[in-house]
């Protein structure tokens, strides 16, 4: 049996995300001390590090809590599990496809500029109109990392 904090230590999750995925129902209410203190069992590291590999890998919250139902029912046929992977790299390939054209445009501008004034400056000019932009990098759903790069753990939890 482990306490949370040895749990947190075997998996590399926040002691404050495993509560919330218990919150959730990711993870089932744990055994507790006579003191209160949550106990987990094998079986419970081995389901957190699933969450936390599926989530390294993308995929959402709800996609994980399809995963596990699967999981937990061995006998089913794959197909639900491939169609959910098949999504997230179909998402993944996208993202690529949008960092590429930033890349692009990145290149391009940086290229372009001739490093006199600011007056002159094409950064500054495509900055400031996506119109001077030769690529469609545009993001409806904010799915590009922001400045300090992407984080394994997308905002959804804590």
């Amino acid at each position: 049996m482990l306490s949370i904090g040895k749990l947190s230590a075997a998996t590399g999750v926040k002691v404050p995300t495993i509560r919330y995925y218990e919150q959730i129902s990711l993870l089932p209410e744990p055994k507790r001390s006579g003191g209160n203190q949550r106990f987990y069992d094998q079986k419970a590291l081995e389901r957190l590090r699933f969450i936390r590999h599926s989530r390294e890998l993308g995929f959402s919250l709800e996609a994980i809590r399809d995963l596990l139902s699967l999981s937990d029912n061995p006998d089913q046929p794959c197909a639900a599990a491939d169609a959910i992977a098949r999504a997230q790299l179909a998402e993944v390939e996208s993202r690529l496809a949008r960092l590429m054209a930033l890349k692009t445009e990145l290149q391009r501008m940086v290229v372009q500029c001739a490093g006199d004034t600011i007056s002159d400056c094409r950064v500054i000019e495509v900055l400031s109109d996506h119109a001077h932009c030769i690529t469609d990098h545009l993001a409806n759903d904010n799915a590009l990392p922001v400045a300090g790069g992407s984080h394994p753990m997308p905002a959804d939890a804590p």
